[in-house]
């Protein structure tokens, strides 16, 4: 246990300092109205009461608005409470999880904490799906789409050719897909041995409630819940994630305004000179090949703006920024033009 990498999460500020917080890949505009409204609701009621511990309004109504039956849906305590379950039912002490490499650092800390081992492919420079990864015969997959720190989106048709490679589960963890042009939900119906994430923490602007939900087989599902805490997800966060959930235009307004600044964001950071890769997320990879931009994210830093750099080889040439207000993106641009003027 000494020995296990811990996940490091991004900078959080320090009561009453003001920044701007482009590292954690938050949301800058509130929830829906209805949110607040119901847990208002919910606060006259009785809080003495445990918490339906199968979510069960929460869960029909996402089987609605995603058209996947209840009993395929499992609601976590975030989405990474969902991969810590994948990772305890589905992989033995000694086994292996296979992934591909950059991406979500915590795979790699839930891995080493199951006592298992981690095999982790690199990623093409187009970041593409590396043929090697189904190659691993791993009982466990996972595959950050569109993927996190690139943004980058891998084709759906590629994703489902994966699936009928992979010798055991392929989690597809879609934490960003709402600002992205595909997803794999449609790959339920053809592969019983898929896995989709979603959370509404990014899109849906819940980051502080942390809601998770996995769709896949019934089986898969059913086991999943004989694995985790009886009540994971407490009552407010239930009903605050139903009433999102039923005010979907809410959440697609707010999309829409981030990919657009998402688009001026990297059209300016490319004119600066930066590599950015094309981002199906909220937030975009700016990397100067070759030169280390761990003074630059300092820099930002004595400005109050903050964004996340990887001191880890293969990043640390990058920045990973948040696509944050328009208001916001405008400073960031004129603190980097002042930073890296060339």
């Amino acid at each position: 246990m000494r020995a296990t990498p811990a996940y490091v999460p991004g900078e959080q500020p320090k009561a009453g300092q003001r920044v701007i917080k482009l590292n954690t890949n938050e949301n800058p505009y509130p929830p829906s109205p209805r949110v607040l409204e119901a847990m208002q609701r919910g606060l006259v009621e009785s809080l003495r009461l445990y918490p339906d511990p199968d979510a069960t309004a929460l869960r029909a109504k996402a089987a609605l608005v995603y058209g996947i039956p209840i009993d395929a849906i499992l609601v976590g305590n975030g989405s990474d409470e969902l991969l810590s379950l994948l990772v305890r039912a589905l992989v033995d002490p000694g086994g292996i999880v296979a992934y591909p490499v950059p991406t979500y650092s915590l795979y790699r800390t839930l891995v080493a904490l199951q006592g298992a081992r981690a095999v982790e492919v690199p990623y093409p420079a187009d970041w593409s799906i590396p043929p090697a990864l189904a190659d691993a015969g791993a009982p466990l997959t996972f595959l950050c789409n569109p993927n996190a720190p690139s943004g980058t989106l891998v084709p759906i048709a590629d994703v489902a050719e994966l699936a009928r490679r992979v010798a055991g589960v392929l989690v597809v963890d879609e934490a960003y897909v709402d600002f992205a042009a595909d997803h794999a939900l449609r790959l339920l119906a053809d592969h019983s041995n898929v896995v989709v994430l979603r959370t509404l923490s990014k899109s849906f602007s819940l980051a502080g409630l942390r809601v998770g939900l996995a769709f896949g087989h019934p089986e898969l599902t059913h086991g999943l819940r004989t694995v985790k805490d009886s009540y994971n997800v407490n009552r407010m966060t239930q009903l605050g994630a139903e009433a999102a959930l039923a005010d979907l235009p809410a959440m697609q307004a707010n999309v829409r305004r981030i990919v657009a600044t998402r688009v001026v964001l990297t059209a300016e950071l490319e004119q600066m000179g930066f590599a950015v890769p094309t981002s199906e997320a909220n937030f975009v990879l700016a990397r100067r090949p070759g030169r280390s931009m761990a003074p630059v994210a300092r820099a930002l830093a004595a400005r109050g703006i903050l964004v996340r750099h990887f001191a880890v080889p293969g990043l640390d040439d990058a920045l990973r920024i948040t696509v944050g207000t328009d208001d916001e993106i405008t400073a960031l641009l004129a603190a980097l033009r002042e930073i890296c003027p060339s």
